[in-house]
């Protein structure tokens, strides 16, 4: 866990605020970048890679479990190896472990080295107080959740201000109210922040929401380096880093999001069996609560998805965001609820029957009810299309109410 969630809890349907957890591998490439002090280190997929990784190194090393968990090392998934032989033998264990469900496809191969003390810092936006928030200690190492909880007073936090950011001055207040002077010498000091200065340009450069160092470790000879990494990206900002793409984690992704992403959509898969297709994203939530409401009389039928296809969305967006709930199996019926304005019911009614039209030509079968309610802009001509069209799988209904509990009534009756 990390420590972002002890402060605010932010639940979301519809995925508000999105982000981009990075593995350690990945944020350790990022404070590469922005010149945070680390140790040499390379993936490996397999035994034999993560040999040849060890032997490239040239002294012992840590063969660690890529996953995106905590509690990897009382897991078995941080090992130490001092020969590459060893390094081999040790990933045969780590990977294919299961680690709080998450399955190690891949290790990371690192420098070992003496640690004198281990501390803790990080950078994270504090939503509830709308600012973002600085967190260091001079007790790092162990579970900082249970710290934070047990002994709060040794975990500072530190309100940044947005336009000020952190600078030399900055990263000293951190240091200090951190307590880090009554556990190391000046020179360490020091070098924390100027730790901290370069993990700031981390958090702001790469539009991160948490960037966490635990252990931040001080070594024999007093050096400071950050052993381990974590970092969550903001996804609302990947416009911005093209390269960020390199680090979503497709085969954790759901397909029919993944696919939904592709074309555009703004689509969220929900444990349920109604699809929901609106247009705005207040309509969409309301269609959701209503057709929760609705789906109680029929045995809890929930819904199946979020999708909205926007405001002013052509009939290709209307297509391609019925061929996206059609395709997911645990979609029974779906409820198409259109308000028009931008987006005029016409167009909304070619878009279904094209995205119909589409799906049979590529030799698909189509048995899942549609429930269309048009409203608003063009809301008559809309109909008119959808009934000449005579689709056997097309119902219209005139208000949200009733069409909600239509297609609750249909999912029920697909069970």
């Amino acid at each position: 866990m990390a420590l972002d969630t002890l402060i605010v809890t932010l639940p979301s349907r519809s995925k508000d605020v999105t982000r981009v957890d990075l593995m350690e591998y990945q944020a350790k490439e990022l404070f590469t970048a922005h010149g945070v002090p680390g140790l040499p280190g390379s993936t490996a997929d397999d035994p034999d890679g993560a040999r040849a990784a060890a032997e490239q190194i040239g002294t012992t090393v840590v063969v660690k479990a890529q996953v995106k968990t905590g509690g990897r090392g009382k897991a078995g998934g941080v090992k130490l190896a001092e020969t590459p032989d060893e390094a081999k033998e040790k990933a045969e264990a780590i990977l294919g472990l299961d680690i709080k469900g998450h399955v190690v496809k891949r290790v990371l191969v690192t420098e070992a080295t003496d640690i004198e003390a281990e501390y803790y810092v990080s950078f994270l936006l504090d939503r509830a107080n709308r600012t973002f928030l600085a967190m260091a200690s001079a007790e790092g190492g162990m579970e900082i959740e249970q710290l934070a909880v047990e002994r709060p007073e040794a975990l500072a936090r530190v309100p940044v201000d947005p336009i000020a950011g952190v600078d030399e001055a900055k990263a000293r207040e951190i240091v200090e109210q951190g307590n880090f002077a009554a556990f190391a010498p000046p020179v360490v000091v020091d070098a924390i922040a100027g730790v901290l200065v370069k993990l700031w340009d981390v958090f702001v450069n790469e539009d991160a929401t948490l960037v966490e160092v635990n252990p931040l470790v001080r070594t024999p000879d007093d050096m400071v380096l950050a052993i381990d990494g974590k970092v969550s990206l903001d996804e609302n900002a990947s416009f911005r880093h093209p390269d960020h793409e390199a680090y979503v984690d497709k085969d954790a992704d759901d397909p029919l999001e993944r696919a939904a992403k592709e074309k555009d959509l703004n689509y969220v898969k929900l444990d349920g069996e109604v699809g929901i297709i609106g247009n705005g994203a207040g309509l969409v939530m309301s269609t959701l609560d209503v057709v929760a409401y609705a789906g109680e009389e029929f045995g809890g039928v929930r819904p199946a998805n979020f999708l909205d296809i926007g405001g002013g969305a052509s009939a290709g967006v209307m297509a391609n965001g019925l061929e996206i709930i059609l395709s997911d199996p645990a979609v029974r019926s779906v409820f198409v609820n259109v308000f028009g304005g931008i987006t005029a019911c016409d167009a909304v009614a070619n878009g279904i029957i094209a995205a119909i039209e589409m799906l049979k030509g590529r030799g698909e079968s189509i048995d899942k009810p549609l429930v269309v309610r048009l409203d608003g802009n063009n809301a008559r001509e809309g109909r008119r299309i959808l009934q000449e069209a005579e689709h056997d799988i097309v119902e219209l209904v005139d208000t949200m109410d009733d069409a909600a509990r239509r297609v609750a009534e249909l999912a029920a009756q697909g069970a």
